[in-house]
């Protein structure tokens, strides 16, 4: 006999509301404001009377007497009377026509307040859905909120684009995935059925594409890594000099085979920096390796640093090559993102060869920045790290 399954647990449900939720006029900020403003109106009515009804005629009376009426005379009781009826009737007109005033311009005022929080809700609720396309308008309903749907319009900008790196990063890794995994998929089915052999060229192309798929999978799992601060850094006192004598012998060799001029640029002097001598080799190879490939045979690229300020010192990698267009530049640090792709998705690299470098130099304390003049005009890169 089996065991008896105990009842499932039930948990109670979510409550849910509608996004299209209309509350009661007394519950909205616009209809809050109304009621509180004539609540304020009718008490400053009321104050406004009570006070003139009990301050004004003893004053009114004090006058008549001084002028040489007599305190119990007819005439003084009867101007008295015509005093207070006359007050009575201009302080309740005078109040009415202010009540009426400020109640009209206490609803316009709720109005327009209404009519800006109900298109700043409505673009919200759109932007929550997914249409980071939707703005809202700045319809001068103040400083206050024309400034919050400014800022409301910047963050949108921004969902908007983070989307678009996503699909983009999405569509360009499952081409770099796409591209070897069909490669070997193509051989091992011919090596399954016979029509490739097993030789020395069919071993250097499986070698070749396993190793790219191995780089993709290390390069994402590094930018993951610094991005999210799980990046492991030795610091250590590093001469400036040593790090770029690194890596330009390290790059001299793909340099002379491209036929491309490797210049170190002048400048610099005993500067100590304060980093993971490692990863920094890691950025300058990956910034020597991009100006490579986007310069051609006969140009040059020239590595270098220079003091930047009391408390900084910069490394700078410029070439002579394709260049970067002023909308790149803003781009050229995502990941997978390529200026050409028809053109760029036939060389070597993932990539993310620039985002990772950015990731490295922010988590040691640095920044890294791209210039460039325009296509056929080179490009520049700058890294600024505090000095040791």
């Amino acid at each position: 006999m089996s065991a008896r399954r105990p009842a499932k647990q039930r948990y109670p449900a979510k409550q849910r509301y509608p996004a299209n939720q209309k509350y009661p006029a007394n519950q909205s900020l616009a209809g809050r404001l109304m009621v509180g403003q004539t609540i304020v109106l009718l008490a400053s009515v009321l104050t406004a009377g009570l006070v003139a009804s009990l301050v004004g005629p003893p004053i009114f009376h004090d006058h008549l007497v001084e002028a040489g009426h007599t305190a119990r005379s007819p005439e003084l009781t009867h101007i008295e009377a015509a005093y207070r009826e006359a007050s009575a009737i201009a302080l309740g007109v005078a109040l009415l026509l202010s009540l009426l005033c400020a109640l009209v311009v206490s609803w316009l005022v709720s109005r327009r307040l209404r009519r800006s929080l109900h298109d700043l809700t409505e673009t919200a609720r759109e932007v929550s859905q997914g249409r980071y396309g939707r703005r809202a308008p700045v319809t001068g309903g103040g400083s206050e909120l024309d400034s919050f749907a400014v800022a409301f319009n910047s963050m949108a900008s921004r969902l908007q684009d983070v989307e678009a790196t996503r699909r983009r990063l999405l569509s360009d890794l499952a081409h770099e995935l796409g591209t070897p995994i069909a490669t070997l998929s193509a051989y091992h089915e011919g090596l399954a059925d016979g029509v490739i052999e097993l030789d020395a060229d069919a071993r250097a192309v499986l070698v070749s594409q396993t190793a790219r798929l191995s780089r993709l999978a290390e390069d994402i799992d590094d930018v993951s890594r610094a991005e999210e601060g799980r990046l492991r850094l030795e610091l250590s006192r590093q001469p400036l000099e040593d790090l770029i004598t690194a890596a330009l012998d390290g790059a001299r060799t793909a340099f002379a085979e491209k036929g491309v001029d490797l210049v170190r640029s002048p400048g610099g002097g005993a500067v100590v920096v304060c980093v993971d001598p490692s990863r920094i080799g890691q950025v300058l190879g990956n910034l020597l390796t991009n100006a490579l490939r986007h310069t051609p045979a006969g140009g040059r690229v020239m590595l270098g640093a220079s003091r930047s300020g009391e408390n900084e010192v910069a490394i700078r990698v410029s070439d002579t090559g394709e260049g970067i267009t002023e909308e790149q530049l803003s781009h050229v640090f995502e990941r997978f993102f390529r200026g050409d792709s028809a053109r760029d998705r036939d060389r070597s690299g993932s990539g993310i060869g620039l985002t990772i470098s950015r990731a490295i130099v922010l988590a040691q304390g640095g920044t890294i920045t791209a210039s460039s003049d325009g296509p056929g005009h080179g490009a520049s890169f700058e890294i600024l790290l505090p000095r040791a």
